[in-house]
């Protein structure tokens, strides 16, 4: 049996395209995807990159993920690759976000990343060579932040977005000491990506990186050889300061 990769919000954007990478390296990928028309019709738009499939997944309903799960399960037997890539960005002032745009916002980035990676587990456990990418941001970077850094002139309108992914950072660093000191777990490499400032939806295409360069860094970490790094924030150039 080849390697099983699933991507969560990959019915367009940076998602679409990291599915279009793995399935190019030989992998059966499951393309994740909480509108299950257009998840489809991403998989067919795919079709002749190798084997993606469709798979409906809100990352915000748990009972949709244990779906995904046992399905999963049922037709695969285990889960080789876990991409965390749905994400939701709230554009505001930080002085008028409200605790209700953090709270949809967390919902999906984070509290949805770890829906996801808890149902996955026992699959995982059951992969030779398992590896999870967290899709982060370089907003993310407190060091970068707190530095001065601008990202695009726009900064402030991300305390929603960046804040979450800064989370997930956590969740990254957190996971990946807990598998080592799992037997069961220890096998399992996770790390968070950036992918830069795509253009896609969720940048309103202002992103000065296409998705095959975005894509790049999250299709290494989640081909990642057994020597290679785990509870690590990386973009392509590198490791990003926390």
């Amino acid at each position: 049996m080849g390697t099983t990769a699933l991507v969560t919000g990959a019915n367009r954007g940076l998602g679409k395209e990291i599915a279009r990478q793995l399935a190019r390296r030989g992998m059966t990928v499951l393309l994740g995807s909480r509108d299950a028309g257009r998840g489809a019709e991403a998989a067919r738009d795919l079709a002749s990159e190798g084997d993606v499939r469709p798979l409906p997944l809100d990352v915000a309903d748990a009972p949709s993920v244990a779906a995904a799960a046992a399905r999963i399960g049922d037709e695969h037997g285990r889960l080789d690759v876990l991409v965390n890539n749905a994400g939701l960005m709230v554009e505001a002032p930080a002085t008028e976000v409200t605790a209700a745009d953090m709270r949809r916002t967390f919902e999906v980035n984070v509290f949805g990343a770890v829906t996801v990676l808890n149902a996955m587990l026992p699959l995982l456990r059951r992969s030779a060579a398992p590896r999870v990418v967290n899709v982060s941001s370089t907003t993310a970077s407190l060091t970068l932040t707190g530095g001065g850094a601008d990202f695009g002139g726009d900064a402030h309108l991300r305390l929603a977005y960046s804040s979450s992914k800064a989370a997930l950072n956590m969740l990254t660093v957190q996971y990946a000491a807990a598998f080592a000191a799992d037997p069961g777990l220890a096998h399992v490499k996770i790390n968070s990506a950036t992918p830069g400032y795509v253009a896609t939806d969720m940048s309103a295409y202002r992103g000065t990186r296409t998705v095959e360069e975005g894509s790049r860094i999250v299709v290494d970490l989640a081909t990642l050889p057994a020597d290679g790094p785990t509870g690590g924030f990386f973009r392509e150039q590198g490791p990003v300061p926390w």
